[in-house]
């Protein structure tokens, strides 16, 4: 439970979903704005930075360990300007000080933590602290007590490292360069995809794995244009590998951020609506080229899981659905063994269980995450005297009772805004996929978002870039609000001025 509940800071005057979960902190929040940097300016005061969004696990776990704690919210709000951001609302300020915190740790992620002057220039970054050094970590009490005193003590270090980072970040912004895409550059590409391929489980790279459905739409055109049966070969493991493993959900479709394992097999199990979208386009490419059914499957099966969980009342496409229920991360998603045979009956258990993966000892803590990475169909249903489509038919029975049980859960947490780019990416890959598949219902939700997007976001002649629909009583109220849309570093000069 917040401490200090009842004494709301300034957050709670914002719209972000990702603000307003920090509204009841004991932390004296501002929301990016002229006021907190003339106060860390008139104070003489280094700004603490926290930048992530609604449904980031470990945005949540930070939260509770150390912004709800009055120890450490007396010494932020002693000694810095607290400042929180939105990343999804304002991708342009993330880009910037996640590639500072890429340049200056060499990683990064949410939430991200930056320590910066008044000018906004960083001289510290991080992701994730935990109130107490453990993991290796140090502690954010620790953290915020050395670099106020090295603000305070030593300016000329600062100054030294503030001057070193500005002199990087201009480095990183590109002049627009009239040269064109070449072959030779397109090529290089494929062999340097080739060289970070994962032959056995499909994927780039290794653990934690992402879905990369860019690299996959890459590989799927690389094939069309040049015919190389290695591009499609890549992305066909892929996406079969995907769409087997746990990152896929078995129960109520659509994909994971990522998998934390090499096969896939255990996701961090928020959804994203921009994941999907992407992937939904990579799986109907894919059944463009080679008219397997899985493909088609997986593409319908995405585009339900959108429609009945990601679409709002008003036609347009919410932006995420939160990995954590009840406080804890995947327990909406995962099974008991004996829960199984308590919504399916003994036969139809039994064969569930064996089809997919579902055990008394668990694959996850102690549960389950349902998966298709150890069991081949058509060998099952030989086993069991059954024809593949009569197992297929007993399969999709059974999903849809356990999916009707699921739904009796907690919900995870949904952030519902809806931000015109991301709308943008589903409105595409309703259409694609409606086209392809000859399936009008695809179109037709893809005209209505696009109608709301053009009846709601636009300003003028200007497109804004995120809308949300607050309820305050009974009184609907429109919340539509605009950010600078940039998503390069192109803003670095804006920020930091």
């Amino acid at each position: 439970m917040p401490a200090n509940q009842n004494a709301p800071n300034r957050l709670i005057n914002e719209k972000s979903p990702y603000l307003l979960q920090h509204a009841y902190n004991p932390v004296d929040w501002y929301a990016w704005s002229t006021e907190a940097f003339q106060k860390a300016k008139q104070e003489n005061k280094p700004i603490f930075l926290s930048i992530g969004y609604s449904t980031c696990h470990w945005c949540h776990v930070m939260a509770h360990e150390s912004f709800e704690d009055e120890d450490v919210a007396a010494i932020l709000n002693e000694n810095f300007i607290s400042i929180k951001v939105d990343r999804e609302e304002r991708p342009d300020i993330d880009a910037v000080y996640m590639k500072v915190c890429q340049m200056m740790t060499g990683h990064g992620g949410w939430p991200l933590t930056i320590f910066m002057t008044p000018d906004k220039i960083p001289f510290y970054a991080g992701t994730y602290f935990p109130k107490e050094s453990k993991y290796g970590l140090p502690g954010i009490k620790e953290a915020l007590t050395q670099l106020y005193a090295r603000f305070v003590n030593d300016p000329d270090h600062i100054d030294e490292v503030t001057d070193s980072v500005t002199a990087a970040l201009k480095q990183t912004v590109q002049s627009k360069s009239g040269e064109r895409l070449t072959k030779e550059a397109v090529d290089e590409t494929y062999e340097q995809l080739k060289k970070s391929f994962d032959d056995t489980n499909g994927g780039f790279g290794s653990a934690p794995k992402f879905p990369q459905p860019q690299n996959i739409l890459f590989l799927l055109r690389y094939y069309h244009f040049t015919g190389k049966s290695g591009a499609l070969q890549m992305a066909e493991v892929t996406l079969q590998s995907m769409a087997a493993g746990g990152i896929y959900d078995h129960v109520g479709f659509g994909f994971a951020r990522y998998a934390t394992d090499q096969e896939w097999l255990v996701p961090h199990f928020e959804k994203m609506l921009y994941d999907n979208a992407l992937l939904l386009m990579a799986y109907t490419e894919c059944y463009q080229i080679t008219k397997k059914p899985i493909y088609e499957k997986i593409s319908k099966e995405i585009i339900a899981f959108v429609l009945r969980e990601m679409k709002s009342s008003e036609d347009a496409f919410y932006s995420a659905i939160d990995a954590d229920s009840e406080g804890v991360e995947g327990k909406y998603y995962v099974w008991g063994y004996e829960e199984i045979f308590r919504v399916l009956g003994e036969e139809l258990g039994e064969l569930y269980t064996k089809v997919y993966d579902i055990t008394p000892d668990g694959n996850f803590e102690g549960k389950n995450i349902p998966n298709l990475l150890r069991n081949n169909l058509r060998k099952i249903a030989q086993k069991n005297k059954l024809t593949e489509e009569k197992l297929r038919q007993k399969l999709k029975d059974a999903q849809e009772k356990l999916l009707e049980a699921r739904e009796e859960r907690v919900y995870p947490h949904v952030d519902d805004k809806i931000l015109t780019s991301w709308n943008g990416l589903m409105i595409a890959a309703f259409a694609k996929a409606g086209r392809v598949f000859k399936d009008n219902h695809s179109i037709k939700a893809a005209k209505e978002a696009m109608q709301f997007i053009e009846e709601n976001l636009y300003h003028g002649k200007r497109l804004m870039a995120r809308y949300r629909m607050v309820r305050r009583s009974t009184m609907p109220i429109s919340m539509i609000t605009h950010f600078c849309c940039g998503h390069t570093l192109s803003c670095i000069t804006h920020l930091l001025a």
